[in-house]
């Protein structure tokens, strides 16, 4: 089984996420423009985070992030800036959306998933199978 790993001084690891961010009351604002201008103020603070975001993209109503993290990144902060810092520079970008939407842009709640390289089925298989 070959893995593609980071490294760091005393680990090796694999750590690949999904994040899912829906707006607030699934509201239809996110055209491209205002999406690929998400991607934009997430690539700017990712790296402060140890985060490499590797795609970024969505519907009217959600965005869809991957991305890959250190062992010591803070997730639920890194997700919290996310959340704060896109809302507030995309209204300040767009400043149509505050008519449009109210004080809220982003859901309270999020999902992130942790991805892997393999499916769960083929990990297990591999574990099962060590000593044999």
């Amino acid at each position: 089984m070959a893995y593609n790993l980071d490294s760091g001084s005393h680990s090796v690891y694999s750590l690949h996420y999904h994040l899912i961010l829906v707006t607030k009351c699934r509201s239809e604002v996110l055209t491209e423009d205002r999406t690929n201008f998400i991607h934009e103020v997430i690539d700017g603070f990712a790296d402060n985070y140890g985060v490499e975001v590797s795609h970024l993209d969505g519907e009217d109503d959600h965005i869809h992030v991957l991305f890959t993290t250190k062992p010591t990144t803070n997730l639920v902060k890194f997700v919290n800036t996310l959340k704060g810092a896109t809302a507030r520079r995309v209204r300040n970008e767009f400043p149509e959306l505050k008519d449009e939407q109210g004080d809220s842009f982003w859901n309270d709640s999020y999902c992130l998933i942790l991805t892997g390289q393999v499916s769960l089925d083929v990990l297990t298989e591999y574990v099962d199978n060590q000593r044999r």
